[in-house]
């Protein structure tokens, strides 16, 4: 293997891809270089309090940067056919992890929910690693719907459901919303019949209220999200300075590492907030610019799974589009109080690694079905050249 196409700016292949193939990758690194450069002043104050070392999150995030590219990068040069051969062993892989997390004693607690397994230094989060393998075998499994015996359907679907409630009882009802919409979108895009897509959905809603009925905090975040103003100081506090920060941009943004909102008064600004942070400091222009960036990434996918000859493809690159948009956009609605707090990341913007692993290998995903989309439709148009060179060569030597 050739190590130099490891790091993307290296990989002299890229000029042999095809054209949706090549914008994907410069969103991707555009995307990932102003997430480094607004996760360096959102997270500059609480590292510097609480590490006494203001690089101290950004000195990770570039570490676990540097890991996600190798992987991005061998996606993109790996054969699409060996990845979905592959992703139902990683699915089970960290539908164990999920299930670990929940063990008292190995799974690590934050914000009241256990949803990381400390590995020495290194923390896991498999519901956050889960993501692009849930939309592989996803894609696998509707994309062959027809295909299939209802034993086999069944038994993954009940996996899918083992992994959704996994994720709940963590809890992590903003990850199993994301989750679940994404399977759902994906068996609509699949042409499922709508009697199993409507009964889904209700139960997947049924869910919901009852987990919000069952949690209290859950609760609380959703009533304080109808009127933060109403405790201001108390469950409406996250939500009440997000919107201080959101609103404090106003057109042009307090510019670059200039927000006061970030100094200790929003909580967990370099990841949860992030948004908030960015709004800001770029104003209502900054943040028009990454929405126009997120419509491009969403456009281009949408390409690419029409191009897409292969079903299960076609189902990848809309499922991998669903995935990091929709989560940006879930994100930036909490952000601005359109939804719900959550505690949904910014992909390639929030600090964390397994967050950022999760969004390069999707994002790699769709460029690989984009590149293989194009050489499906150069490759028949040779063959019959190839045959009439032939047939030229055979007459010639029967003529002599």
């Amino acid at each position: 293997m050739n190590l130099r196409r490891l790091i993307p700016i290296f990989d002299s292949s890229v000029s042999n891809w095809a054209l949706e193939a090549r914008l994907l990758r410069w969103l991707t690194l555009i995307w990932l270089f102003v997430g480094l450069i607004m996760l360096f002043s959102a997270s500059y104050p609480v590292a510097d309090g609480n590490h006494n070392d203001g690089l101290y999150y950004f000195k990770r995030q570039l570490l676990w940067v540097l890991v996600s590219l190798i992987g991005f990068n061998i996606i993109v040069n790996l054969p699409l056919q060996k990845i979905l051969g592959l992703s139902h062993w990683f699915l089970l892989l960290f539908l164990t992890l999920i299930f670990i997390t929940l063990i008292p004693g190995l799974g690590k607690k934050a914000f009241d929910a256990a949803r990381w397994i400390a590995i020495g230094p290194i923390p896991i989060q498999p519901s956050e690693l889960i993501k692009p393998f849930l939309v592989l075998q996803s894609a696998r499994l509707f994309g062959q719907w027809e295909r299939i015996n209802w034993r086999v359907r069944l038994a993954w679907l009940g996996i899918f459901g083992l992994v959704l409630l996994g994720i709940l009882a963590q809890p992590n009802l903003s990850t199993t919303a994301l989750c679940g919409m994404t399977i759902w979108l994906i068996a609509l895009a699949a042409g499922l019949p709508y009697k199993y897509l409507g009964g889904t959905a209700v139960g997947g809603v049924m869910l919901a209220l009852l987990s919000i009925s069952i949690k209290e905090y859950q609760r609380k975040r959703v009533m304080s999200f109808l009127n933060p103003w109403a405790d201001a100081t108390g469950d409406g506090y996250q939500l009440v300075q997000s919107l201080l920060a959101v609103g404090s941009g106003k057109t042009w943004g307090a510019g670059f590492g200039l927000s006061q909102q970030k100094l200790f008064y929003l909580p967990i600004q370099d990841t949860d907030f992030i948004f908030a942070v960015f709004a800001e400091e770029f104003g209502f222009v900054g943040s028009m610019v990454l929405l126009a960036l997120l419509a491009t990434f969403a456009t281009l996918g949408l390409i690419v799974a029409l191009k897409a000859k292969n079903i299960v493809h076609r189902l990848v690159a809309i499922g991998v589009t669903i995935l990091l948009v929709g989560q940006s956009l879930l994100h930036i609605g909490v952000a601005t109080g359109s939804l719900p707090t959550t505690g949904l990341p910014l992909p390639m913007f929030s600090y964390g690694g397994n967050s950022m692993i999760a969004s390069l290998i999707a994002a790699g995903l769709l460029i690989r079905v984009a590149r293989e989309s194009s050489e499906a439709e150069v490759v028949p148009l040779r063959k019959p050249l190839l045959e009439n060179g032939r047939r030229r060569r055979g007459f010639q030597k029967n003529r002599n």
